[in-house]
């Protein structure tokens, strides 16, 4: 297939395209192939550990004033005296539960305080110390069960490989369609990227997309449809390829830059192939001599906005009349595998079992 790097000639792959570190490596040992589920927006771990600190100190704080106040019921082995350093001192060994026994309680006061005041206070500090250890112990415990989770539930979902300008608009598109977040997954070879999608709400998988253990991650032979939308052609075949194999009934659509890439991509199994160069350039060129015209296609292909260009279900109501009595602008009739242009003859007739394009207002 032709190198579509601008400015270099053309050469064949060997291998496929990736970070080399990814080559040879176990997906389980590899932390590039971890998976991202939906952000939840939470707490940096450095605000937290902050937090809590601030909350121990405060929790000393409050001890070593309590000690300080009552210090005439309590006896320095060393001195006979407390001062505030003292205090400070005895709240630090007693709430750490060190008790090296030099500064104890003598008086009855200050051990009645111990038993209502220091006591609850000591509990306080080790759940506070001791739960920002369990949390960092159990995130990664966490984590794996909700992907867990998310495997045995994940169905019937579309898989979009690559969130570049491309990628992100197909998202987009699916989302103004109707399309649940959670019924999305995005596969991208950078973090970076994985992560945006993350946060965006969508469900990720770092790693590269030729590689059937990555796509197994994503859930791929599960999937109903596949969106390739990597940045060069020969990854958007090899990448069909692989999805074709692991998934026989899944629609696949694919964008190339070149139109001479577009058959080889159908021959490797996609379904849909757009050529995003030539589009674009036939889009330029109509605005050119037809400003107009260049508004609404781009209004058409920009959903939500204007006219929407949707395929729905011929109903039952419209089943046995000409596509021209329909409530929307039918264009196109899809009757079994064939697409027929409203003009055409065997479309003059609607059947409940055909599917139709349409052109209709966009819904807010």
């Amino acid at each position: 297939m032709p190198n579509t790097d601008p400015g270099t000639e053309p050469r064949r792959r060997t291998a496929p395209p990736g970070p080399p570190a990814q080559r040879g490596q176990s997906p389980d040992s590899d932390p590039a192939h971890r998976i991202l589920l939906p952000a939840r927006t939470p707490t940096p771990p450095m605000r937290q550990v902050a937090r809590r600190l601030l909350m121990a100190l405060a929790v000393l704080a409050v001890t070593t004033l309590v000690v300080w106040l009552d210090r005439a019921g309590y006896n320095d082995n060393s001195d006979g005296s407390l001062d505030l350093l003292d205090a400070a001192y005895y709240a630090t060994v007693t709430l750490s539960t060190t008790g090296y026994g030099d500064i104890t309680p003598v008086s009855d006061t200050a051990r009645l305080i111990n038993i209502l005041v220091i006591t609850p206070l000591r509990v306080v500090f080790l759940i506070i110390l001791v739960g920002t250890t369990l949390e960092v112990l159990t995130e990664r415990t966490r984590h794996q069960w909700r992907i867990e989770r998310w495997r045995s539930t994940v169905r019937e979902h579309t898989v979009v490989i690559g969130y570049g300008t491309k990628g992100r608009s197909a998202v987009g598109a699916l989302l103004g369609q109707g399309v649940p977040k959670d019924a999305i997954v995005v596969v991208d070879p950078q973090r970076k990227v994985v992560e945006q999608a993350s946060l965006d709400g969508l469900a990720g998988v770092v790693g590269d997309a030729t590689r059937t253990e990555t796509l197994l991650r994503a859930e791929l032979p599960r999937a109903s449809r596949i969106v390739v939308a990597p940045e060069r052609d020969d990854t958007a075949a090899l990448i069909t390829l692989t999805a074709r194999q692991l998934n026989k009934g899944a629609t696949v659509v694919a964008a190339v830059r070149e139109d001479e890439n577009a058959p080889l991509l159908r021959q490797s199994g996609a379904d849909v192939v757009v050529t995003s160069s030539s589009s674009a350039g036939r889009l330029l060129g109509m605005s050119t001599l037809s400003p107009h015209t260049g508004s609404v296609m781009e209004d058409l292909l920009t959903y939500g906005t204007g006219l929407d260009v949707l395929e729905r279900p011929v109903t039952r109501a419209e089943a046995g009349h000409g596509p021209r009595e329909c409530t929307d602008l039918v264009v196109a009739v899809i009757r079994g595998r064939r697409v027929l242009n409203y003009t055409d003859p065997e479309a003059a007739t609607l059947q409940l079992t055909d599917r139709v394009v349409v052109i209709r207002p966009a819904r807010g």
